[in-house]
């Protein structure tokens, strides 16, 4: 961690939560460990002639969910599925798939565990790997082919995910693309560290300007950002502001309603010239219709005046499907200025318990009945 992010963990946060700052600010550290961590298992796991031009399925839960949707978007022939949707509709996503790849945190989501031996009952066939935060989870123990167990600093202790999105989206994406990747990660560490007090300064400012609703604009390539960017204000505000996420081109098909004249609009501007035109329509019929608040991740050299307030870029010209994991500080330190601004512990913003670190509640049950796994299995023979 770099001097100037030491400082922000110790500057005027004298009532701050133990662990949510700190897990945002080390993450510039951890990318290029995890990196060299993914490198050599997937050597000794061999990977790289298991996967290659393999029909892979990328899935998780919540957060891990969105994480396995931003490796997907870089991944030709990749397909993403939330274990919370695999779980009751396996037919359908595992059909064709060679490889599935699970990423967890805790790995200790019911629905994680369940998918695995529910895709090695179906189809013994398919290759299981997993990428986990926490080597002591349950689905550590699971029926896998292979495990990649990141470093034990990417497993956040705030109930809310910051350190293990990023660095479980940087996993996936070595396996994906591992020479763009490890040089991506090395790059944005130090470029991230340098910019993070000018990111905090701006998200704070931000969180100041929030009055009642947030929307999160992104372009298609870095949905899995722009859904892990509302969610975090969501969980860190127990709700407070209500989050609408969209693309650029689909907020006119109706969630432009949502938009009010104070309504924060954070927009991730895409480093592709022609998506960039899209974008800038449309937030130029954002100031015509005198439209929201509108805040922009962007280099400020490119953004066109579009914005009426800017948060440093960390790597605004890289490959759009590469930049989900340097890019998400500004959202999570957004999330967590709001939370401490409404009394809430950033660490604990349920303290009801509505959600928790690891999700409760969840029933498994067996999916199928003999005769249709029978069926099931005699179709891939």
């Amino acid at each position: 961690m770099s001097n100037d992010s030491k400082v922000l963990a110790e500057d005027d946060h004298q009532t701050a939560p133990q662990y949510t700052l700190q897990e945002i600010l080390r993450q510039p550290f951890l990318w290029p460990i995890t990196v060299e961590r993914v490198r050599s298992a997937s050597e000794r796991l061999q990977l790289d002639a298991k996967l290659q031009d393999a029909r892979v399925l990328l899935t998780g839960a919540g957060t891990s969910a969105y994480a396995a949707a931003a490796v997907a978007a870089a991944w030709p022939r990749a397909r993403v599925a939330p274990t919370t949707d695999l779980l009751v509709d396996a037919e359908r996503y595992l059909l064709d798939v060679e490889a599935v790849i699970s990423l967890a945190r805790s790995g200790n989501s019911p629905e994680s565990t369940a998918v695995v031996e529910l895709v090695r009952t179906l189809r013994p066939d398919i290759l299981q790997v997993a990428i986990v935060c926490n080597e002591d989870g349950a689905l550590s123990h699971a029926s896998l082919d292979g495990l990649i167990v990141l470093d034990p600093r990417t497993n956040d202790q705030s109930l809310v995910m910051t350190g293990s999105f990023s660095n479980l989206v940087v996993a996936g994406l070595v396996l994906a693309q591992p020479n763009a990747v490890a040089t991506a990660a090395h790059e944005f560490s130090k470029r991230a560290a340098a910019l993070l007090p000018d990111i905090d300064r701006a998200c704070r400012s931000g969180a100041a300007s929030v009055r009642d609703r947030i929307v999160v604009l992104s372009s298609s390539p870095l949905l899995g950002w722009a859904r892990e960017a509302g969610l975090k204000t969501l969980e860190m505000t127990a709700g407070r502001f209500p989050v609408v996420t969209e693309t650029y081109l689909g907020l006119r098909h109706g969630p432009m309603s949502f938009v009010k004249a104070d309504t924060l609009v954070l927009c991730l501007l895409s480093s592709d010239p022609a998506r960039r035109r899209y974008e800038a329509d449309l937030l130029h019929e954002l100031r015509v219709k005198k439209l929201g608040c509108l805040i922009g991740i962007a280099d400020p050299a490119e953004s066109e005046g579009l914005f009426d307030a800017l948060i440093p870029s960390v790597a605004p010209h890289a490959n759009d499907a590469l930049r989900t994991p340097f890019e998400i500080l500004g959202p999570q330190l957004l999330g967590y200025h709001l939370s401490l601004s409404i009394g809430l512990n950033p660490d604990n913003p349920s303290p009801d318990g509505v959600i928790n670190r690891v999700v409760q509640g969840v029933r498994i049950y067996p999916a199928y009945p003999p005769d249709a796994m029978f069926s099931m299995q005699r179709s891939h023979d």
